[in-house]
C-alpha cells in the first residue's frame, strides 16, 4: 500500500525532531534544515541514516545532499553558482524548489534549498521507485 504524503511528512518530522533535538511544532514543510532547525553538516549524515531506517530505503552518498557540486570550479564562480552549476544542481535535486535560489544563486543561499518539504519530496520519489 502506498504511503500518503501526510504519513511521509509525519515520519520525516519525527526523524528531524530526533536527529536535531527540536520540537515537532518547529518542523513545518517550509522549515530549512540549517537556518530554521539548526542542522550542522555532521547532522546530515545522521538524518540520512535515520531516513533510511524509517522508510527502509537506501540513500546513496551525495544523492539527497549533493555537496560535491560546490567543489567543482565549473559549477561555482567565486560565491555564485554558474549557469552550468545551477543546471547540474537542478538535475541532482529534482525534489527541491529552486524558484527563490534561481533569482540569486549565491552559494551561501544553497542551504535554504534543504527544507523539510524537499526531504518529503525526495522520500516520496524514493518510495515510488522502490
Amino acid at each position: 500500500m502506498a504511503t500518503s504524503r501526510d504519513e511521509v511528512f509525519s515520519k520525516v518530522q519525527e526523524v528531524l525532531t530526533d536527529a536535531l533535538g527540536v520540537d515537532d511544532d518547529e518542523v513545518s514543510a517550509e522549515s530549512t534544515l540549517q537556518g530554521d532547525l539548526g542542522a550542522e553538516s555532521i547532522d546530515f549524515l545522521d538524518i540520512v541514516f535515520r531516513l533510511e531506517k524509517a522508510f527502509d530505503i537506501k540513500i546513496p552518498k551525495g544523492e539527497l545532499f549533493p555537496d560535491e557540486i560546490l567543489n567543482n570550479p565549473e559549477y561555482v564562480d567565486g560565491d555564485k553558482m554558474t549557469p552550468a552549476g545551477l543546471e547540474k544542481l537542478k538535475q541532482a535535486m529534482p525534489h527541491a524548489d529552486f524558484s527563490k535560489f534561481e533569482q540569486q544563486p549565491d552559494v551561501s543561499k544553497m542551504p535554504d534549498l534543504f527544507t523539510v518539504d524537499t526531504i518529503v519530496n525526495y522520500v516520496e520519489n524514493k518510495l515510488q521507485v522502490a
